[in-house]
Order: structure tokens, then sequence, then C-alpha cells
């Protein structure tokens, strides 16, 4: 079906119009309850290592130098990926201060952004109904709730290729000027994604765009995507970067494009390989609990291929090239199918607006049989923490948490198995009422006692990945000109909880957990200020002529101890893996 302009324009019915009058406080719901699951108790977590508190850290050191073209990272050039989405955190601290939830206000920003952008696109497209169930379960898909709440580039990707794919979609639903305002806007958009994350910003939006014309059988689309004033767009966002950036780093274009596109996609050295079915068993996860309905409605949905519209189309081959693009690569992380669990976030709506438009067809039938082993699934998982609950010798021995750490997760188990009870009994309700209103709030329920009775089991794993509580146990006592050194470890987030930079003792500077880092090191050219070859620690921390506090973990705490016996000062234990020593200002210093 190919829509005028008018047609467009007026694709919201008089039942549509109905629905809107009829339904607007639950449209304000809709926006306020995702609101709340991508914003809520946003600084309620520590940042979790290695990502959020290494990107933290960056944004705080360019808010701090306004550096905008070349980030560091402890001091250090960073150039692992462009300097857009630090600019926004650190643009963030600036305006409001820095802490936890700062820093995450612009992964959270995007993501409440990309869905606003879902909600208009499926409107326009669809109807009133699907988009605000777009909305809810986008929102509420555990993969995306995470990317809008933690301190990481692949929201505000995201946001940026999806707008990339839905102005070139809508170009073509257009004529004349309208259509090309949508292109420029495409193009605009595809530059800033490039500007997050480097070429994998313009390169999913084409494959998607071009794939999905040709199954449509216009490829003369494709010359106006690639028209010159797109391109002209394009390269005005993208080169002025790239250029001054290349001009500063002359070692920057064979990084950038080399080692960090072309080495990442095709080979293993960056040890994110995964097998090809990597992203089965995540969409299953991360896309619970919407995922029990992606079987039979895969089915379903090819047996009735001829019924799907444009749209439809467009988000079938969406979730399909994304997840094949990254199959293909040799580094996987679940980030990189974002936005193609978005596009069944969106099918999966449509699925749930048929199906409470007609709740005899086949759609309806679709979410009633999925229904099912959610609520197997919630009744085992209840019964299980119940048992745990109360005998939780059953789990201890099967964990390898230290002692202290299960002691506090203890007092989550049973909150978790009242959530999955709430869980089954929506479940046995809607299934016995045959409500498919009822069955979406089975679904919708897990994720929402996720974020309100279960988020302190959230805040526990997060503490226990962060750099927060060592930062707490190190002395606020430290004379300014006190130098922190940490030997052959730099827990990342350390530099951003202690507002200061950490020099490393390294042997390959893998501990900044940073490519540039190391390809820099292995340059040959001497090592910058801030990280020390261990080789040369000894001779180092003897030419010091100031106070050395000096942290080690547990893997070289012998070492540790034999320079505080030879400087004649006492170990400190910080936490259960890291000590430290204090080494004075050498005498006649």
């Amino acid at each position: 079906m190919n829509l005028s302009s008018d047609q467009v324009s007026h694709s919201v019915d008089d039942g549509s119009l109905y629905f809107f009058k009829s339904n607007r406080w639950m449209l304000v719901f809709t926006f306020i309850l995702s609101a709340y699951m991508l914003f809520g108790h946003l600084g309620g977590l520590a940042l979790i290592s290695p990502d959020e508190g290494r990107n933290a850290e960056v944004a705080r050191e360019m808010s701090l130098s306004h550096s905008w073209l070349v980030p560091t990272y402890d001091g250090l050039t960073y150039l692992d990926k462009p300097a857009f989405y630090f600019k926004t955190v650190a643009l963030s601290f600036e305006m409001f201060g820095e802490s936890e939830g700062i820093a995450r206000l612009s992964s959270a920003l995007f993501g409440f952004s990309l869905v606003v952008a879902v909600f208009f696109f499926c409107r326009k497209m669809y109807d009133l109904r699907t988009a605000m169930l777009a909305v809810l379960i986008i929102s509420s898909t555990p993969l995306y709730m995470a990317f809008s709440r933690i301190v990481i580039f692949d929201m505000t990707l995201a946001f940026f290729v999806s707008s990339t794919i839905f102005a070139c979609f809508l170009a073509e639903e257009y004529e004349g000027k309208q259509r090309i305002r949508w292109y420029l806007i495409g193009a605009l958009a595809a530059g800033c994604a490039t500007l997050v994350k480097g070429p994998v910003g313009f390169l999913i939006p084409t494959l998607v765009i071009a794939i999905f014309n040709g199954f449509e059988g216009r490829l003369v689309a494709l010359k106006r995507v690639f028209a010159l004033r797109n391109w002209l767009v394009f390269f005005a966002i993208v080169l002025p970067w790239f250029i001054g950036l290349s001009l500063l780093r002359p070692d920057f274009p064979y990084y950038g494009i080399m080692r960090e596109s072309v080495a990442r996609f095709t080979t293993t050295e960056f040890h994110r390989t995964a097998p090809f079915y990597y992203y089965a068993p995540i969409i299953a996860s991360t896309f619970f609990a919407w995922s029990f309905l992606l079987p039979e409605s895969v089915v379903i949905a090819w047996r009735n291929r001829k019924d799907w519209s444009r749209a439809d189309r467009l988000f079938i081959i969406w979730a399909i090239v994304v997840v094949l693009f990254f199959s293909v690569s040799q580094s996987k992380l679940p980030g990189y199918i974002l936005t193609g669990v978005m596009a069944l976030g969106v099918l999966t709506a449509r699925i749930f607006a048929l199906a409470l438009q007609n709740t005899t067809g086949r759609e309806a039938k679709i979410v009633w049989h999925a229904t099912i082993p959610l609520l197997l699934l919630s009744i085992l998982a209840a019964v299980l923490l119940v048992i745990i609950s109360f005998n939780p010798e059953l789990l201890k021995s099967r964990l390898s948490l230290k002692p202290e750490l299960f002691d506090l997760f203890m007092p989550t188990i049973l909150p978790m198995a009242l959530s999955f009870g709430v869980v089954a009994v929506l479940s046995v309700y809607a299934l016995w009422k045959q409500n498919t209103k009822l069955i979406f709030a089975a679904f919708i329920s897990f994720p929402v006692l996720l974020m309100t009775v279960n988020f302190d089991v959230l805040s526990l794993y997060a503490e226990s990945r962060s750099a927060r509580t060592l930062a707490k146990s190190i002395p606020t006592t430290l004379s300014t000109d006190t130098e922190l050194v940490c030997m052959e470890c730099l827990p990342n987030g350390l530099p951003f909880y202690l507002k200061r930079l950490v020099t490393v003792l390294s042997n390959t500077g893998n501990e900044l957990t940073s490519n540039y880092v190391i390809f820099t090191l292995n340059s040959g050219k001497p090592w910058p200020e801030g990280i020390v070859p261990v080789t040369q620690s000894k001779n180092w921390l003897a030419t010091r002529k100031h106070p050395i506090y000096l942290i080690a973990d547990k893997n070289h705490l012998s070492t540790l101890q034999s320079i505080a016996a030879e400087r004649g000062v006492e170990v400190n234990d910080l936490d259960s893996k890291y000590s430290a020593v204090l080494i004075p200002t050498p005498a006649g210093n």
C-alpha cells in the first residue's frame, strides 16, 4: 500500500480519534509509566565497572578540560569511541553537577526520546492503540531499560540509527519538498549516529533501508537516499570531527577505521567472540517476558506474509538485518542488537493491538498461548525462591559469592518470590477470563515489579561491580600532594569517585580497558605520563618527592608487602580484594 501525502496526514480515522478522546488518560499513564521505567531510581545504583566507571570519568575530565574533540581517561588520550556521547554527559555534569544519576541522564533522555519517536511513527503508520502499546512494551523490555539507565553509547546510537531509518521510510511516503526534507533529516541523523560510534552509525540504517527498498521493488528509491544533498549534510556533520581529530592525533584515521571498525568486525582480537547463534538466547532473555510471543508469532506471520503492511515489513526486515549483521561479526555484545529488539517491540505491540481489537482472532490466540509458559515459569521461580529463602544453603553451595555479599542478597529473595507469585496470579486470572488486557498486565508486571519491589537486587548487584565502596575506604585525610598509584590494576570508576587521576603501574596497559591506550603503548613511542612500566616501577618509586598511596589487588599482595617492608610501613586492607600502603615522602625531600 503506497500512501499519498493526504492519506498519510489523515491516517488517524474517526475511530482512532474516538479512541484518543476516550483514552487520553491512558495515553498520559503510558508516558508516565514509560518515564518511570527509564528514569526511576536513575541515581540509585553505583557505577558498574568497567563501562560506566570509565565513561563517566571520561566525561568528567572533558567537562574540566573542555577538550571537546580529544577525550581522555585518567589523563590518557581515549579514542576508542568518538567524543559526541561524552560531550552529552559532560554537558550534563556542567549543568547539574557530578553524580551517578546525572551521568546516566543522557542515556535516559535518548531512550525516552526514542520511544516518543516510535509513538509518533506507529500512530502515523498504524493507530493510536498500537503506538501506546509499543511505548509500554519497549520501555519495559529489560535490554532497553538497561541501556537507557547506564553510562554507555548504545542508547544514543539507537536513537540516531532509528531516526535515520524512520526518516528514510517516511520520505518515500511523501513527494516533493516533504520527501526532500525527510531525507535531509535522515542524513543529519546518520551523521550524528556516526559521531556516536563510528561507521556502524550509518552502515546499519543503510543496510536496513537498502534491503527494505529492495523487497519493496523500488530500488530507484536508493538514488534518492544517496542524493548529493544528503551526502553534503552527512559530511558536514562528520568531516569537521574526523579532520580535526586527525590533525590533532595523526594515528587516529588508521586506528579508527582499521582497528576499531574493520578489525573489530572481522577478527577475534577484541575477545568478544561468540557462536553465530549467540543472539538467540540474548533475545529470549533480554526481551523477556515478551519473547514468549515470538515463536508462534514468527510461524503465523510467515504463513500470512501477504497481509503484512509496509510498516510491518520494515520492522521485520529491520530486526532480521540487525541480528544477522552482528551474528556474522566476530565481536558480539548484547547492546549491538538494541534497535533490533526495539523493532521486535513494535511488532509485539502489533500483535497485542490486533488481539485487543479481535478477542477471538489468531493474534488473541497467540497472546493466550504465550501466557502459559509465562505462568509455568513464574510458578517455578516463585516456588524455588521460597524454598531458597527458607533454606539458603541450597543456593549458597552453588554460588561463588563471598559470604558477606551472599548475606546481603538473601533479604531480596522473598520479595522476588512474591513478585513472581503476582505474575503467576495475574496470568491464571487472565487465562481464566480470556482477557487480553489482563494478559498484557501479566506480561508488563514483571519489569514493573523489578523496578519497584525488587530494585534492591539491582542495587546490590551494581554495588558488587562498582569501585564506589573501594573509593569510600580510601582515607580522606591524605594530603593533597599524595599521589594515588595502582599496581597492575585500575578499578574502573575509582578516578570518578575520587575526583582525581590515578597513576598506573602496568605491563600492557590492559588495566585502563582502552584498546586505543594499548595501541598507543605498542607503537614503540615513550609511554605517556600517568602510566609506568612495571619493569621501571622500583626506580620510579625511588624518584618520587611526595607521598605515594599505593593500591594493589590480592594477586599482587606479596609485591605490595615487600615494598611495605622495605619502606617500614604497614599494609592496610581496603576491602576483600584490594590493599594499600602509604609511602611517606623520603627524608630530605
